[in-house]
C-alpha cells in the first residue's frame, strides 16, 4: 500500500513538473500601490510590469518596472523603479514566490528630481485562472530607496495578470 501511494505521488509530481516545464517566460502587468516614506509619507498609485525567464521550474530571473504617481500639498510626485534579480517559486495551481531585486529608482516632483540605488525584497502568490493565464493575487515588497541624502523605507503592493509562454 505504501509503495503504491509513493509511486502515485511520484507520478503526480512528474506530471505537475512536466506541465509547468513549458512555462519558461512569464509576463506580468497590473495595478500597484506604494506607501512612499517621504516627509510626510504619501500614498502613490500606479502600474507594475515584470518579465521572468525560468531557468528551472522553481528558479527564474526577473526584470521588474513600475511607476507610482500622486501629490501632496499641491505638488505632483512620481517614483519609477527598474529592478532585476532572482525569483524562486513553487510550481503549483496556487504558486507562492519570493524575490530579491536590485536596481535603481527615479523620484520626480515639481520641486526637483533624484535617482538612487534601490532594492526590493518581497513575496506573493499567483493562481491559475486559465490556460497560460494566472492572476497575481498579491505581491508585497519592501522597497529601499535613498533620495536627496535621505533613506526611504517604502512598501509596494501589486496585483494583476500573468501571461505564461
Amino acid at each position: 500500500m505504501l509503495r503504491r501511494f509513493s509511486f502515485l505521488l511520484g507520478l503526480l509530481f512528474l506530471a505537475t513538473s512536466a506541465a509547468h516545464a513549458q512555462d519558461k517566460v512569464q509576463l506580468f502587468g497590473g495595478y500597484s500601490y506604494m506607501h512612499f516614506d517621504s516627509s510626510p509619507s504619501v500614498s502613490l498609485n500606479g502600474w507594475g510590469l515584470s518579465g521572468q525567464y525560468k531557468f528551472t521550474d522553481w528558479l527564474g530571473g526577473v526584470a521588474d518596472f513600475d511607476g507610482h504617481y500622486g501629490s501632496q500639498f499641491g505638488v505632483s510626485e512620481s517614483v519609477h523603479s527598474f529592478l532585476f534579480g532572482p525569483q524562486v517559486s513553487w510550481p503549483a495551481r496556487v504558486s507562492p514566490f519570493a524575490h530579491v531585486l536590485i536596481g535603481g529608482s527615479h523620484f520626480s516632483s515639481d520641486a526637483g528630481s533624484d535617482t538612487s540605488f534601490s532594492t526590493a525584497i518581497g513575496a506573493g502568490f499567483d493562481t491559475e485562472i486559465g490556460h497560460n493565464l494566472s492572476w497575481r493575487i498579491v505581491q508585497a515588497d519592501y522597497v529601499y530607496t535613498h533620495f536627496f541624502g535621505s533613506t526611504q523605507n517604502n512598501v509596494r503592493v501589486t496585483t494583476g495578470i500573468v501571461f505564461r509562454f
